[in-house]
C-alpha cells in the first residue's frame, strides 16, 4: 500500500455528514471550500493534502472547487443544507449531500 493509499483511507474515514449550522463559523472564517457535486470529495481532499497544485488550479479554473460566497451561504441556510465534509487543514472541504428525494439544493 502506497502512502497515497494510506492517506486516502484516512481521509475517507474522516469524512462526515455536516449540517449548515455546523459550517457557518468555518464559512465566516473563510476556510470553507466547495467541491462540485459529482466530484470525488476524497480524491479532491487527497490532492489538497498532497499539495498537487496543478490539479487544484485546474479544478479552481473549471469550477470543481470554489470558495463559497454570501449567496451560497444564504441558499444553504434557507435550505438547511446537509453536506459531506472533510478537513484538510486549514480548509474544510464540503459537498452537498443528497436529500431524501435524491437531489441536492438548487445551485
Amino acid at each position: 500500500m502506497t502512502p497515497s493509499d494510506l492517506l486516502r483511507a484516512k481521509l475517507n474515514l474522516e469524512t462526515a455528514r455536516l449540517a449548515w449550522p455546523e459550517l457557518e463559523r468555518h464559512f465566516a472564517r473563510g476556510v470553507v471550500v466547495h467541491v462540485r457535486p459529482g466530484s470525488d470529495l476524497v480524491e479532491v481532499a487527497l490532492a489538497m493534502a498532497e499539495n498537487r497544485v496543478p490539479q487544484i488550479e485546474t479544478w479552481l479554473a473549471d469550477g470543481t472547487l470554489a470558495r463559497p460566497d454570501m449567496d451560497d451561504a444564504q441558499r444553504w441556510h434557507d435550505a438547511q443544507q446537509v453536506f459531506w465534509g472533510v478537513v484538510v487543514a486549514p480548509w474544510v472541504l464540503v459537498q452537498e449531500a443528497a436529500g431524501p428525494d435524491g437531489k441536492t439544493s438548487p445551485a
